[in-house]
C-alpha cells in the first residue's frame, strides 16, 4: 500500500508524541507516517472521469492526499468543493507533510482505494452503499484505512443507517475530549470544535474502533468542511475557520499515525 520513510518536522513530533503515546503510537509512530503512495497506483484507475467540476485529479497523479468518497443514494458527495484543497494546503504548510494540492475522488469499489490513507465523506442528503461496497469499505477500514464523515446537515440519518449496516457488530461511540485525535498536533481540551450552527446542539464526534484503533470518525453538529471552505463562502470569523483547519490537520495526522506500513 505505502512507501514510508519520510519524517515529520521536529516541532510536530514534539507536539504529537505525548498524545499518540496514549494510543500506543508515540513519537516513533509519527516519525514514519509520511510518505508517498506506492505500488498499486495507476493501473487504469482514473476517478477524474467521474469527478465533480473542480475536483479533476486522477489518483495516479497524486502522491499523498485525501480521498473524497463518492457514494450512491442521491446525496451531494461533492459538497464543499473548496474545503479539501484548503485543508491540504494547511497540512502542507503547518506540518511539512508533502501532500498533494487537491483531493482525489474514489468510490468504495475503486481498486486504488487502499492507496488513500484518509477518506472524507460529506453531504446534505441520502447515502446508500451496496452490499459489495460495504464489504470493500469494511476491508479498507479494518486493513488500516480511516474515514472521516462530516455531516453537512441532512446526512445524519442516512449515515447512521449505513454505518450500522457496515459494522453491525460494532457500536458508534462518542469520543471523549481526552482522545488523542483532539491533541495530536493542536489541543482541543473540550473535544471537537463548533464550526457551523445546524439545530443549536453541541458538537459531537463519534467513532468506530477496530482492535483499539479509531477507523471511523463522524463529526456531527459542527460541519468542519464548512470551516475549511474559502472564507467568503460561509463568512465564518477567522477564529472559527482556524479552529476547523486545526481540527482537520489533527484528523489527517492522526490517521497517518495509525496506518500500518
Amino acid at each position: 500500500m505505502w512507501v514510508l520513510g519520510l519524517c515529520l518536522p521536529a516541532v510536530l513530533l514534539a507536539g504529537a508524541g505525548g498524545a499518540l503515546a496514549a494510543s500506543g503510537a508515540g513519537v516513533a509512530g509519527v516519525a514514519g507516517i509520511t510518505g508517498v503512495a506506492g505500488a498499486g497506483m495507476g493501473s487504469g484507475f482514473d476517478p477524474g472521469a467521474r469527478v465533480a467540476e473542480g475536483v479533476p485529479m486522477p489518483l495516479s497523479h497524486a502522491s499523498l492526499t485525501v480521498g473524497r468518497l463518492q457514494y450512491g443514494g442521491g446525496g451531494d458527495w461533492y459538497a464543499n468543493p473548496s474545503s479539501l484543497p484548503n485543508l491540504l494546503a494547511a497540512i502542507r504548510e503547518r506540518t511539512g507533510v508533502p501532500v498533494a494540492e487537491r483531493e482525489v475522488v474514489v468510490s468504495p469499489l475503486d481498486p486504488g482505494l487502499r492507496d488513500v490513507p484518509f477518506l472524507h465523506m460529506t453531504g446534505h442528503g441520502n447515502v446508500v452503499f451496496t452490499p459489495e461496497e460495504r464489504r470493500a469499505l469494511r476491508s479498507y477500514l479494518e486493513g488500516g484505512g480511516f474515514l472521516h464523515a462530516d455531516d453537512n446537515y441532512g446526512m445524519d440519518e442516512a449515515f447512521r443507517r449505513e454505518i450500522a449496516l457496515l459494522f453491525p457488530d460494532r457500536e458508534m461511540v462518542e469520543l471523549p475530549p481526552e482522545h488523542p485525535v483532539f491533541h495530536v498536533v493542536y489541543s482541543f481540551p473540550e473535544g471537537i470544535p463548533k464550526i457551523h450552527e445546524h439545530d443549536g446542539h453541541p458538537p459531537q464526534a463519534f467513532g468506530v474502533f477496530h482492535e483499539g484503533r479509531l477507523m471511523v470518525l463522524y463529526s456531527y453538529e459542527t460541519d468542519l468542511g464548512n470551516g475549511w471552505e474559502d472564507p467568503e463562502v460561509h463568512g465564518n470569523p477567522p477564529e472559527i475557520r482556524e479552529a476547523a483547519l486545526r481540527m482537520g490537520v489533527n484528523l489527517f495526522i492522526y490517521a497517518l499515525s495509525q496506518r500500518s506500513p
